[in-house]
């Protein structure tokens, strides 16, 4: 016989009182996927490697046009509040001050993939089709591509592209500029 099990999920603000009474810890690597609060993957040398290039060329490229957030929350709803790599963000004057962006404030949102690459195809992705994220890169270290999800429709992105190491892909918002893949992953 098979127990039935209910599930306790919490919201952004119950996740935010776990961290101000220490039940959850500045050291602590996780983030609210669906109401859970999911452990992140450690982040290898390449990984933060890729982090760190894309970080410095969206810097450069994009400076005074958008703004470039790394591993920071974006709060997509009362129940998800993921940490992607990379953030390229509609300008606003308090930077993301005085709340963490949503998906109508995102131009793109990268995700780099290592370890996390089923759970970043399976659940993140759908995600943020669901939450109306208008662009996903997933960088597949793994393979070395570039996965690339556009136009979010009923949950699901219509586009769905994989660019490999000498292709070049550009941001829908910006497409004037461009990227070499092996620029961009190493």
């Amino acid at each position: 016989m098979r127990a039935e099990v209910t599930r306790k999920l919490f919201t952004t603000d119950e996740y935010y009182r776990m961290a101000e009474v220490g039940i959850l810890t500045p050291g602590d690597r996780v983030e609210l996927i669906e109401g859970e609060i999911i452990r992140m993957s450690p982040i290898g040398a390449r990984h933060a490697g890729c982090v760190n290039r894309v970080s410095e060329l969206f810097m450069l490229n994009f400076h005074g046009k958008a703004i470039v957030t790394v591993q920071n929350p974006t709060r997509l709803n009362q129940y998800n509040e993921p940490q992607p790599d990379i953030l390229l963000l509609k300008p606003r004057e308090d930077y993301y001050g005085s709340k963490h962006p949503a998906a109508d404030d995102t131009l793109l949102l990268l995700e780099v993939a290592d370890m996390s690459l089923g759970f970043d195809l399976k659940v993140k992705i759908p995600l943020y089709a669901a939450m109306g994220v208008p662009e996903v890169w997933v960088a597949d270290l793994r393979k070395d591509v570039i996965r690339v999800f556009r136009s979010p429709e009923a949950g699901q992105y219509r586009t769905n592209l994989t660019f490999g190491a000498k292709e070049t892909l550009s941001v829908l918002a910006f497409p004037d500029v461009a990227f070499e893949v092996s620029q961009l992953i190493g």
